[in-house]
């Protein structure tokens, strides 16, 4: 579950501040997607990196599982980053040297305690699998279509189990139905491994999967459509 309460977040710019989140409050729970969308620069991409605990807001909580990231310490703060929130961004961003499976096994070297490697293996093959790249886990990226490279960054995103995925814009650089493949991966993982997803889209043809609809502008979230209206898709 991540629970933001009244989060706003501010920068510098030139003599003034400009306000990029502005009050914002929104609760998306286990298992279900709530959507954002807005123009550029409306304050999606701010509200995703306070949401990611990337960037500490000038006031409000940002709960994860309860814990307010906004009272931990940078090493705190990174830790929880690490074991409970999932980042899918826009790009891929894989490491060209390294096939699939390494793109997730290296998931469990970024600090903290490591777990086995035979652990770790049957646990990357277990994602790749299901975000159907069984087949391609010995493939680089320079190998995979962009649509693939999508699902491994998918993938790697779920790899130390966490309860909250922030995605950014997942289709965008993808044909239409790539990205219609992409987010119903998004919509079912979500729903299989009960996290709670936020989701910054700028195409509405994905908006009647979502859970919940959003919209930003100029900081401020206003809801169009509430999570209750389809709370049955995820009983």
């Amino acid at each position: 579950m991540i629970d933001l309460q009244d989060v706003t977040l501010t920068y510098p710019d030139g003599e003034e501040t400009l306000t990029a989140v502005d009050r914002v409050s929104l609760r998306i729970a286990p298992g279900t997607i709530a959507a954002i969308t807005g123009p550029s620069g409306s304050g999606k991409s701010s509200l995703l990196a306070v949401a990611s605990t990337l960037i500490a807001p000038d006031s409000g909580t940002v709960l994860v599982n309860d814990v307010d990231a906004t009272r931990l310490s940078r090493k705190e703060t990174a830790a929880l980053r690490r074991e409970e929130i999932g980042i899918v961004f826009q790009q891929p961003n894989l490491l060209p040297s390294l096939t699939a499976i390494e793109q997730l096994e290296m998931m469990n070297r970024l600090g903290g305690p490591r777990a086995a490697r035979k652990d770790v293996l049957a646990r990357a093959h277990e994602l790749l699998e299901e975000v159907g790249l069984a087949g391609k886990a010995h493939k680089r990226p320079g190998e995979l279509s962009g649509g693939e490279r999508q699902r491994v960054n998918i993938a790697r995103a779920f790899m130390n189990g966490p309860s909250v995925l922030v995605v950014d814009e997942p289709t965008s650089a993808l044909d239409q139905a790539r990205g219609e493949a992409i987010i119903e991966l998004v919509v079912s993982l979500t729903r299989e491994h009960r996290v709670a997803t936020m989701l910054v889209t700028h195409d509405l043809s994905h908006l009647p999967a979502m859970d919940s609809v959003h919209t930003m502008l100029d900081g401020v979230l206003t809801t169009q459509r509430a999570a209750t209206e389809q709370l049955s898709l995820v009983d």
